[in-house]
C-alpha cells in the first residue's frame, strides 16, 4: 500500500510512539514515516507516509500548518510548556488585550526564532532534549521562521487562546515564551493542537482506535502531497524513459519558467514522479515514484 494517512495524535504520546502503533496496521517491512514531530503534550494532525509515499515526506513537511493553542501567561517553564517544571512569575502585571495585540503584531512575518532547549533538534549530533535531561546547558541559535497569522480567540487571565498559521519549523512554545518575555510576565503553552498540515485537516483524521481492516479506505493518494505543484503530462510510451532518469517531452505546455518543479503524470491520472522544466517543454526527473 502506498499513500498518506492522516492521524489524530493523542496527548501524552510521542510522534514516534504513534507511528509505531500505525506500523502494526500494515504488512511487515512496509515503509512508514511521519512528517513533522508533535510534542507529547500536543494533539492533532500527524501525516504518516506509507510505502512509496515516504519519498514525499519533504513535500508534506514544507506545507503550511495551523495550530490552536492555549497560552498560560504569568509563568515560565523549563520546557516552555505545561509538561516542564512551571514557575510562577512574581508580581506579574496583568497585560491588557491591547498590549497583547500590539506584542503579537511583532511576531507576524519572517522572524528570527530561538527553538526551545527541550526539542528534537540536534547539537553536535545529539538531541537537545537528551542533553538538557543530562543537566547540560543547551543554547540553540535563532533561525528564520515564517508566521502568517496569529488570531486571539479568547483571553481571560492567565489564559490566552490563539490560532496560529505558520511555516515549517515554527515552534508554538517559542511564541508563548517570547510573548511572555515581551509582556514582562512570562508565558508557556498550556495546550496545543495541530489543526492543519497543508490540505490535511484534523476533522478528516483517523484515531489510533481505527479498525486495521479499514486503513486502506483512509489512505490519501500520493498526489495529495504534491497538490501545490503544477501538473504536466507525458506520453505513456515515455514513462519507462522518465523512470530511468531520462528527460522527456511534455504533452501539455510546461510552466514558462525553466527549472520550475512540476508533478509528472501519464495515463489514467497516474503520478509518475516530480521533475523540473527544461527548455522546449521538456521535463527532467528529480524524483521517481515506485511502480
Amino acid at each position: 500500500m502506498n499513500g498518506l494517512l492522516v492521524i489524530d495524535k493523542p496527548s501524552g504520546m510521542t510522534s514516534r510512539d504513534a507511528v509505531n502503533r500505525v506500523q502494526r496496521w500494515f504488512p511487515r517491512k512496509t515503509k512508514i514515516g511521519h512528517t513533522g514531530t508533535l510534542d507529547p503534550l500536543a494533539t492533532g494532525v500527524l501525516v504518516v507516509c506509507v510505502g512509496a509515499a515516504t519519498r514525499l515526506a519533504d513535500y508534506v513537511q514544507a506545507m503550511g500548518k495551523s495550530y490552536a493553542s492555549r497560552f498560560r501567561l504569568g509563568a515560565t517553564s523549563t520546557t516552555d510548556d505545561a509538561d516542564g517544571t512551571v514557575s510562577e512569575t512574581p508580581n506579574a502585571e496583568i497585560p491588557t488585550r491591547e498590549q497583547i495585540d500590539a506584542a503579537l503584531a511583532a511576531f507576524i512575518g519572517t522572524i528570527e526564532q530561538v527553538p526551545p532547549a527541550v526539542s528534537a533538534l540536534k547539537v553536535e549530533g545529539r538531541r537537545a532534549h537528551d542533553l538538557v535531561r543530562k543537566g547540560e546547558v543547551v543554547k540553540l541559535a535563532a533561525r528564520p521562521v515564517r508566521i502568517d497569522a496569529i488570531r486571539v480567540t479568547g483571553y481571560e487571565w492567565p489564559f490566552l487562546d490563539v490560532e496560529v498559521d505558520c511555516g515549517k519549523g515554527t515552534y508554538i512554545r517559542s511564541i508563548a515564551r517570547d510573548l511572555g518575555a515581551v509582556l514582562g510576565c512570562g508565558g508557556l503553552v498550556q495546550t496545543l493542537r495541530r489543526t492543519r498540515v497543508g490540505c490535511y485537516l484534523a476533522e478528516d483524521a483517523v484515531t489510533l482506535d481505527l479498525d486495521p481492516n479499514e486503513v486502506a479506505d483512509h489512505l490519501r493518494p500520493m498526489s495529495s502531497a504534491l497538490s501545490a505543484l503544477p501538473v504536466v503530462r507525458i506520453p505513456t510510451d515515455a514513462i519507462i524513459r522518465f523512470r530511468q532518469g531520462q528527460t522527456v517531452a511534455c504533452l501539455t505546455n510546461a510552466p514558462a519558467s525553466e527549472e520550475s518543479e512540476v508533478v509528472v503524470k501519464a495515463g489514467f491520472e497516474e503520478v509518475i514522479g516530480v521533475g523540473t522544466v527544461q527548455a522546449n517543454d521538456l521535463v527532467k526527473p528529480t524524483l521517481v515514484l515506485a511502480q
